[in-house]
């Protein structure tokens, strides 16, 4: 056991998050999410039982968002014609509004097509067991500073 360390986070999931580096990318996928088949190149870590927000909320605890792009936080945008509320989305801005100053400001929309392409780009997919409709969210990491 550690102290101050999210009991939620994996020792899998921190040796990842220690391991990325600035510009790196990480899904967190919802139960939906083809994670094994977009992670072939990527760790896909398994993190059934667990929710999205709860996630990351605890991986902004110790992950610093990209300060070198507008929108280090991105989610995948509705489909035209799907008829899908995200609330969701709501939670995930309060979320990151307590880890990083420029709040919304800093949550982007993918189309999903592309939202998946980046996916298999990204370093790391976190494997969820959210239930909640489009609750996938990729996010980029800065630099810790000083």
């Amino acid at each position: 056991m550690l102290k101050n360390i999210p009991p939620i986070l994996s020792p899998e999931l921190l040796k990842v998050l220690c391991e990325m580096g600035h510009s790196d990318r990480i899904v967190i996928a919802d139960g939906n999410f083809p994670a094994e088949a977009l992670g072939k190149d990527a760790i896909v870590i398994r993190a059934d039982g667990h929710g999205a927000c709860e996630l990351l909320d605890a991986i902004l605890t110790l992950f610093p968002l990209d300060t070198y792009v507008d929108k280090p936080v991105n989610l995948m945008q509705v489909m035209p014609g799907d008829d899908v509320e995200t609330p969701i989305w709501d939670e995930y801005c309060e979320i990151v509004k307590r880890h990083d100053s420029r709040g919304a400001d800093a949550i982007g929309e993918i189309e999903r097509f592309e939202f998946y392409r980046e996916a298999e780009e990204a370093y790391a997919i976190v494997a969820t067991g959210e239930t909640a409709l489009y609750a996938n969210i990729l996010l980029q990491k800065g630099v810790v500073t000083p």
